[in-house]
């Protein structure tokens, strides 16, 4: 682990994917510069297929200013997309994940560092107070504790991407192989000596937060499936516990029938519990058929992201997928 004056001579990368904040991106470019004063700083700004001109502004940035690198995507990704993309193309030693609404304050990068240089591999900034629609913290709140009761590991919804994370960490995460991207849940995965900072939550300057519901639903259901195989034993469970009570209910109406109580069941009891089984056992299909979907996706071996073009003129344009 570097000392406190040797990481101040490292080359730090600065990644963000970029969607919907052409005009944060100056302005994100000049506090981490006011931040990090006298320190060798890249940014390497992934456009995920933004809308609203944010590959021309990522490229007017890049002709001012050398250390601003591009990255622009073939089509829109999702954000862990492109955050994989900037850690393929970044070139520091040590990295700060951030989004660009400035949401994440480029002022709390300095107490990162002091952090990591106490002996951490990675420092992940945990948000205090969450400065957004009650909307996105409930359904966040919900999402997280979702998560932990499918993996059995504790999942905090005040923690997203912000960090500072040492070349050794991303490297490891780079190597995952997974089809769905979730940055938060490989870091936790790929361990290393990891610290939590609380750090302020800053309200978001311009626009508005690209997930919609159905997109937060979506990212929420694939996480899911893609981290934990609990719902394939929930349902083995349910059919266990089901298959028990109607064995139960059978044995009582085979002690009823020997008393002499031959009770006719009726239509609407009858129809009820054919209905209620067959329910269950098509979601119990549903579930494995979801997993059996995923390792298709993760045969097929596609790339996570295409590159269309980069402000470096990079030949590379798709990432680099280890062997099985």
């Amino acid at each position: 682990m570097a000392t406190g004056k040797a990481i101040n001579k490292e080359l730090i990368s600065i990644v963000s994917p970029v969607y919907g904040c052409a005009a944060c991106l100056p302005e994100l470019v000049r506090r981490v510069s006011v931040s990090l004063p006298g320190r060798p700083v890249e940014f390497v700004l992934v456009n995920d297929a933004s809308p609203d001109g944010s590959w021309e502004a990522i490229q007017t940035l890049a002709r001012k200013d050398r250390r601003v690198r591009g990255v622009n995507l073939s089509r829109n990704f999702g954000q862990h997309a492109a955050i994989s993309a900037g850690l393929d193309h970044a070139r520091g030693t040590w990295l700060v994940i951030m989004d660009c609404d400035l949401q994440d304050r480029p002022e709390e990068i300095p107490r990162l560092y002091a952090k990591a240089a106490d002996g951490f591999d990675a420092v992940i900034a945990r948000r205090a107070v969450r400065r957004d629609a009650w909307l996105k913290r409930a359904f966040s709140k919900n999402f997280y504790r979702a998560l932990s009761l499918l993996t059995g590991i504790e999942h905090d919804s005040s923690i997203a991407n912000f960090g500072i994370y040492h070349r050794k960490v991303i490297d490891a995460v780079r190597g995952l192989q997974e089809s769905v991207r979730f940055f938060p849940a490989m870091v936790r995965w790929v361990g290393f000596r990891t610290a939590l900072l609380d750090v302020e939550h800053a309200a978001r300057e311009t626009g508005e937060s690209a997930y919609t519901l159905r997109k937060a639903l979506r990212l929420a259901l694939s996480v899911m499936l893609a981290y934990s195989d609990r719902p394939l034993w929930f349902a083995m469970q349910a059919g266990f516990w089901i298959a028990s009570a109607a064995l139960l209910f059978g044995a009582s109406i085979v002690v009823r029938a020997l008393a002499g109580d031959f009770t006719v069941l009726g239509y609407a009891s009858l129809m009820a519990s054919v209905w209620f089984l067959g329910g269950v056992t098509i979601m119990a299909i549903g579930v494995v058929g979801v997993y059996v979907g995923r390792i298709f996706d993760d045969v097929k071996r596609r790339p996570a992201y295409l590159v269309q073009e980069t402000t470096d003129r990079t030949p590379t344009t798709t990432p680099r997928r280890p062997a099985r």
